[in-house]
């Protein structure tokens, strides 16, 4: 009987611990299921916050700002001013918006053009645009007011587009949200593509910035073009002399070689022209690239040698010049003959956004606008001191290896042929108008009469600021 009691007791507690094995495997799987619950659900609260509080960073595209906290979000521009408080998002978005997009979009003649411009506060992009609107056509400008140089002037041009009637958005050409939005707007029929980075030497400086702005922004102008708009509008863009590079033989013409850039900028340029090629190719869009040779005039840019040395010369600070520079300065009105003459004769482009395909080969062009007459830098000098009346304090030194380019020649022979280009305007003219409208925007006294009356439309204003007042003025050589 002791046996059997013994057995049982065995029995017993074996039983026992195997339901204390059996419970605590339970209680180790539900603490185990309880955790993998409670990770999940934090993780998908971090996802929440994160995508509630950072949602930029889920969605970001380049910005070609100096800096981002000047200019609305990219998205904030479709919103409404109430979802925004940045005064610029304020304007953007909702019916009011939508209609005045129409309204500056629209032509005023009968077979007039429909135009989006990009880059329209800028120097080319800015006279263009009057241009346009003065014969009656539609225009619609984008440019997002960076700080390469100072944004006052670019306002002052924004300013006077908008008492002719033109709208310029402050905005990003790599917003591709925004552009496919304009088009749903408006039927454009061309597109003038004059944003870009500029300047030889600030590429040293933010190598980023030009391809942001001169492939990317590029692309992003073709890819809504190609695969958005409908019909395809025919674009017309701006390319540079600088493509030309290291190449020696003179007048530049479009058919010499253009794989020896001497700068990123210039690289960037001649990488557009490449993308041109393919976009033309592989989606029928009508592309026309214009080669600007150093465009100056009236608002134009205070990184431009003639400009800088103006400045220089005014406040009595030395220049730097480049010994045996020359450059085919060419008229901010030759040039924008040049590009309407552009528009004018752009073939229609052959795709179709919805199918994907196209019925044909579409025009893909290229050519050089330019003066033909290049002057040597000391002339220009020369020039600028008669007008200014009072004499620069001169300093010549040898050309850097920093991208700059001893010379640049047109050959605008093409130009000609095609669609009638011809510039008129000598330097000594065109400095002249430069001067005028310099010493009106600046409120700057001479002891010289004005020789011409050049209205600025702008207001006044004071000379461009230098980084360092007491540092010599280099020859700005940048060729577009």
């Amino acid at each position: 009987m002791a046996g059997d009691a013994a057995a049982k007791g065995m029995k017993l507690d074996r039983y026992a611990s195997a339901l204390r094995r059996v419970a605590s495997g339970k209680v180790v799987s539900a603490s185990s299921h309880l955790l993998f619950r409670a990770t999940v659900l934090a993780t998908l609260a971090l996802v929440f916050l994160f995508t509630f509080h950072y949602p930029s960073l889920l969605s970001r595209s380049f910005s070609l700002s100096s800096s981002s906290a000047s200019h609305p979000s990219h998205r904030s521009l479709l919103m409404s001013s109430s979802s925004s408080s940045s005064p610029a998002a304020a304007t953007y978005g909702g019916a009011a918006w939508e209609k005045e997009i129409r309204r500056s979009a629209r032509p005023t003649r009968d077979g007039g053009l429909a135009v989006l411009v990009t880059g329209a506060a800028g120097f080319v992009g800015t006279h263009c645009s009057l241009a346009l609107r003065a014969r009656g056509d539609g225009v619609l400008g984008i440019d997002n007011f960076n700080a390469y140089y100072t944004p006052s002037l670019k306002r002052a041009r924004q300013a006077r587009l908008a008492a002719r009637g033109v709208a310029v958005l402050d905005a990003d050409i790599n917003d591709g949200e925004l552009l496919r939005h304009l088009f749903d707007l408006v039927p454009f029929t061309h597109i003038l593509h004059l944003a870009a980075q500029a300047g030889v030497r600030y590429a040293m400086e933010a190598p980023q910035t030009y391809v942001a702005s001169n492939v990317a922004g590029l692309v992003s102008i073709f890819e809504v073009a190609a695969k958005h708009a409908d019909p395809q509008p025919s674009i017309v863009w701006a390319s540079s002399s600088s493509v030309y590079g290291l190449n020696k033989i003179t007048p530049f013409s479009e058919s010499h070689r253009t794989d020896q850039p001497a700068s990123l900028y210039a690289a960037t340029k001649k990488a557009g022209e490449a993308i041109a090629h393919a976009y033309n190719h592989i989606y029928g869009l009508s592309i026309t690239g214009l080669r600007f040779f150093t465009v100056y005039g009236p608002m134009g840019r205070p990184d431009m040698a003639y400009f800088a040395f103006t400045n220089s010369i005014v406040s009595g600070e030395p220049i730097t010049l480049f010994a045996g520079a020359r450059r085919d300065f060419t008229y901010i009105d030759d040039v924008v003959k040049g590009c309407l003459g552009a528009l004018d004769t752009a073939g229609r482009s052959t795709g179709d956004a919805k199918s994907g395909k196209k019925s044909g080969e579409a025009p893909l062009r290229v050519y050089n606008l330019g003066n033909t007459s290049p002057v040597p830098v000391t002339r220009m000098v020369g020039i600028l001191e008669k007008l200014l009346g009072k004499k620069a304090n001169k300093r010549v030194v040898a050309m850097p290896s920093n991208g700059d380019v001893p010379f640049t020649h047109a050959n605008v022979s093409h130009a000609a042929q095609d669609f009638g280009y011809r510039p008129t305007t000598s330097l000594e003219v065109g400095l002249r108008h430069f001067v005028d409208w310099y010493v009106d925007y600046y409120k700057v006294k001479l002891d010289v009469p004005k020789i011409s009356k050049v209205a600025s439309g702008a207001g006044g204003g004071k000379p461009a600021a230098k980084k360092k007042k007491k540092k010599a003025a280099a020859a700005m050589v940048t060729s577009s």
